[in-house]
């Protein structure tokens, strides 16, 4: 009998997991973590049934320990970067990140909770080794009858969990057109979700795309007539905003396509006949006022390190302050968080979400599906470009993405060029170095397109801990019993990155490039490092950042995108209010460079086109400029009382929506855009 105590114990770690991530919140999956401690547990417990020797003990040691540190590595990931980590991000993309920030694990483990839930998993451990010690472990093999009923209790467990799923419309959905790995661990449990993870991998996930009976599109007021953004908790918004009217069309609108022989690509099979079915179903978006308003500018692209619009300061960082409110006016914008920095600086790249982890970087670049970014097709037409990073250029394997992103001049990092202006021995490095020492390589080109990732705003936010933090402390003193040391830290740090861009303002300016230069800054993710031992709606130091408490995803992702270029201070403001995401800035951008791009191939979309404003993560929660939808309670929160819903609008949004994400999930594990569009080197 004290065999079968092995899924009693598989039962311990999963409550150990879920309340330590869920906190109350975990108890409506227990049913379902219990069925799985029988379906996982039970195959231990009678390896160690069958075993007549001494060495039981020995193995059922080693079997306690390694159930137990999966739990425990999942856990610390969650730690520090508050998302759960699926299988492809953490064999592609969470290595790195494990590796690389190794000083910064151990204080996890080593931190009270990182110890508190070394002690909890150690507990079974403990029980053994003192059973042995008082000769109070039971050798005695089990008769056979209980063997066999142990068996029994496997298919058992698995049907019963089978029919409960099938009887909650909610599980069926997550399970189905919603699946998504922190969803599916949120509401069955780390067992059952990471099981989900294994069939996704191998089988796909998602379900089919879904008909749209009544598409909701082309009802929004259009880009001419927007207003300034409206007060709201999940709102970017930067004081002393202006806005002013927008110049009326001159032309007629015209498909934003490519000459694709969709009927052709359907005939293929697979997953290209599955894209190409779908895609040529869909609606395009139309050129526009702003079409072609950037073509022939230079271009630099940002993905900034855990940056947010509460890093934004009038007088902290006039600089970005200056970009975010004299150039395009993003005030309601949000970067989803998936797969950490990777992930973050994939939706920037591609237009598309992470769909698969830390892997859908490497599986676009091994599937030669590079057409669609700006580094390509600004090398097409003849732009010298350059990818630049101040960490390690071998980091979430950058050293083999980034030099096929399209730049004419490859990819530096430190080790492969950067160490010779950024002092790579503190932590972490500066952007402004970063910015100094490789604005001299493109100023002078005729055109030039580069890219950056930051790091200088990277956790941890303290003041002895963070070079960045310590760098700039002294600059933050009007801060000094306004916030924490965490957040005055983060603000602190991020001045390293407003140094930087003023930095190239001031040298575009002074060489009268600045009008004809376009910068993009855009976020990786929210800060998470805030609150390192938070879970969502218990992250006390961000919600100290932003103002408000922070219970939601929508909430947690809010941003501010950047665009700007000199040439726009001279013009009315520019106000774009409805919500938008990181995947619109690809289309966003190529309109506004005026390449010839197929909207139809992009899940997002350009901002200035008449198409449905949308927002949404990979939890299927969504935001429109009609109002929004919270998928884990299932709640719709219109706009406003006055806001008038259009029936179905809910039904038809979230197709839309599961729609997109099962685009984004087909497409980054296929070479549908090469297929569709050719070779991107041309």
């Amino acid at each position: 009998m004290r065999r079968f105590e092995f899924i009693l114990y598989v039962f311990y770690y999963e409550v150990v997991f879920g309340f330590s991530v869920y906190g109350f919140g975990y108890f409506s999956s227990m049913p379902f973590t219990l069925l799985w401690s029988l379906i996982l547990g039970a195959p231990a417990a009678l390896i160690l049934m069958n075993i007549k020797t001494k060495i039981l003990p020995v193995v059922d040691g080693l079997l306690r320990v390694l159930y137990a540190i999966p739990f425990l590595v999942e856990y610390f990931i969650y730690m520090e970067f508050k998302e759960l980590y699926d299988l492809n991000t953490i064999m592609n993309g969470a290595g790195g990140a494990l590796t690389g920030f190794t000083s910064t694990i151990i204080g996890l483990i080593i931190s009270p909770l990182g110890i508190l839930h070394l002690i909890l998993y150690s507990i079974p451990i403990a029980i053994l080794i003192a059973d042995v010690k008082r000769k109070k472990y039971d050798y005695t093999p089990p008769e056979k009858w209980f063997k066999t009923a142990t068996a029994v209790t496997i298919p058992v467990a698995l049907v019963v969990n089978i029919i409960i799923i099938a009887c909650i419309p909610s599980a069926r959905n997550i399970v189905g057109n919603e699946y998504n790995y922190p969803k599916a661990v949120q509401a069955f449990g780390y067992m059952e979700g990471t099981a989900l993870d294994f069939k996704a991998l191998l089988f796909g996930s998602g379900g089919d795309f879904q008909t749209v009976k009544n598409p909701v599109t082309h009802h929004t007021t259009a880009p001419d007539e927007s207003k300034p953004g409206e007060s709201d908790p999940g709102a970017s918004q930067v004081p002393g905003m202006e806005s002013g009217p927008a110049p009326t069309p001159t032309f007629a609108p015209e498909p934003q396509v490519m000459d694709i022989n969709f009927t052709a690509l359907s005939q293929k099979g697979g997953k290209v006949a599955t894209l190409a079915q779908y895609c040529s179903n869909l609606e395009p978006t139309y050129t526009n006022k702003m079409t072609g308003k950037f073509k022939g500018k230079n271009l630099i692209m940002i993905t900034a390190e855990a940056f947010t619009a509460e890093a934004i300061d009038p007088v902290l960082t006039p600089t970005l302050y200056r970009l975010a409110t004299k150039g395009i006016q993003f005030t309601d914008s949000y970067v989803p968080a998936t797969a950490g920095t990777t992930g973050g600086e994939f939706s920037h790249i591609f237009g598309l979400l992470p769909t698969s982890g830390g892997k859908s970087f490497t599986s676009m670049i091994d599937n030669g599906s590079t057409y669609f970014t700006m580094g390509q097709r600004l090398n097409a037409e003849g732009y010298y470009g350059q990818a630049f990073h101040n960490n390690d250029y071998k980091y979430y394997s950058r050293n083999k993405t980034h030099i096929k992103l399209g730049y004419s001049a490859g990819f530096m990092g430190i080790h492969n060029g950067m160490e010779q202006w950024v002092n790579w021995h503190q932590w972490p490095e500066s952007d402004y170095d970063m910015f100094q020492g490789t604005c001299p390589l493109y100023i002078n080109q005729d055109h030039f397109n580069v890219y950056y990732m930051s790091v200088s705003g990277h956790a941890g936010y303290t003041r002895a801990g963070n070079a960045m933090s310590k760098k700039h402390w002294d600059e933050t003193a009007s801060l000094d019993g306004k916030y924490s040391e965490t957040v005055r830290a983060y603000k602190a740090c991020n001045m390293d990155l407003d140094q930087g861009l003023k930095y190239v303002v001031d040298r575009l300016e002074e060489l009268g490039k600045a009008d004809d230069t376009v910068i993009c800054l855009v976020a990786d993710h929210f800060p998470y490092g805030l609150d390192p031992d938070a879970s969502l709606g218990n992250m006390p130091k961000l919600s100290e950042l932003y103002g408000y408490e922070v219970k939601n995803y929508i909430q947690r992702d809010h941003n501010r995108i950047i665009i700007w270029s000199g040439c726009l201070e001279k013009e009315d403001p520019i106000v774009v209010d409805t919500p938008t995401s990181s995947i619109d800035i690809l289309p966003t951008l190529m309109n506004l460079f005026g390449i010839k791009y197929d909207s139809r191939l992009l899940p997002g979309r350009d901002v200035f086109s008449d198409s449905m404003p949308l927002a949404f993560n990979l939890n299927y929660d969504w935001k429109t400029d009609l109002g929004t939808y919270y998928s884990a309670s299932g709640e719709f929160k219109p706009k406003d009382a006055n806001t008038q819903i259009p029936d179905d609008y809910v039904k038809n949004v979230k197709s839309i929506v599961s729609n997109k994400i099962k685009y984004c999930r087909n497409l980054v594990g296929s070479d549908f855009i090469k297929q569709a569009v050719g070779d991107p080197n041309k």
